[in-house]
């Protein structure tokens, strides 16, 4: 039975993280959300289950999966359940855990990247928020964002298997997750990501190596691959950049 993946249909947000290891990994799966009412889908069927119809676990918000009867929610969580499922996480316990330790980390640096340009009401415009915005963005882009990104370059020279790779010597969710973390910042942060990058050997050849991957490659270069937008977690806003 395909996995039901659901997330809004029309931008990428947290949603691509969980995306992306289904495709790299070529599982079974359906896109719930972008399906056709007429078939029992689209946004009314991801709605239904955050109502709580046909499940006593109700997601708060997507993205989430059901497979079967199972219903995960949380970018981190469905991650952490699909990754052995899919051959995207290592076997041992501790490779797990390493794994979905560095996918919470990821989890908080999307959110400091969402409040950069929504930093007091995620329901206000930006244009109404705009000089907490350029003030929390600075303190993101000369502080916050070096330290994650140096912290994902430690761990990579840490790797006992080997610095191509987060987790072990295979590829894991968390790498994929990296590359679009990275992807991302390139799109909001054009020139602090890539004086970032320019000290971060390691990051920028995991992220080339991702996009290289075949399955992945065919994704990024489909229409289901949806582009960012200033709708999205990353946005572009030049007055934050710099």
């Amino acid at each position: 039975m395909a996995y039901e993946f659901f997330y809004w249909p029309d931008i990428q947000g947290r949603g691509e993280f969980v995306r992306l290891a289904l495709e790299d990994s070529g599982a079974d799966y359906i896109d719930a959300a972008r399906g056709a009412e007429s078939d029992g889908r689209g946004v009314p069927a991801m709605l239904a289950l955050m109502r709580g119809e046909g499940t006593s676990h109700i997601p708060f918000a997507p993205p989430f999966l059901r497979d079967g009867k199972m219903v995960v929610s949380h970018t981190a969580a469905v991650l952490l359940y699909l990754g052995g499922r899919i051959g995207l996480a290592p076997a041992d316990e501790d490779g797990r855990l390493w794994a979905h330790q560095i996918q919470l980390t990821i989890t908080d640096i999307v959110k400091e990247v969402y409040n950069s340009h929504h930093p007091i009401d995620e329901d206000k415009w930006f244009h109404e928020q705009k000089d907490a915005a350029v003030a929390r963005a600075a303190v993101f882009r000369t502080d916050r964002m070096p330290k994650f990104l140096g912290w994902f370059e430690r761990i990579l020279a840490a790797n006992p298997a080997g610095a191509d790779r987060l987790v072990g010597g295979s590829a894991t969710y968390a790498d994929l997750s990296l590359f679009q973390l990275i992807e991302g910042l390139r799109f909001a942060f054009p020139v602090a990501c890539a004086r970032e990058l320019a000290k971060l050997p390691r990051v920028t050849a995991l992220h080339q190596a991702a996009a290289e991957r075949p399955r992945l490659q065919a994704y990024l270069a489909s229409e289901r691959r949806l582009p960012f937008t200033e709708t999205g977690i990353f946005r572009r806003y030049p007055e934050l950049d710099g």
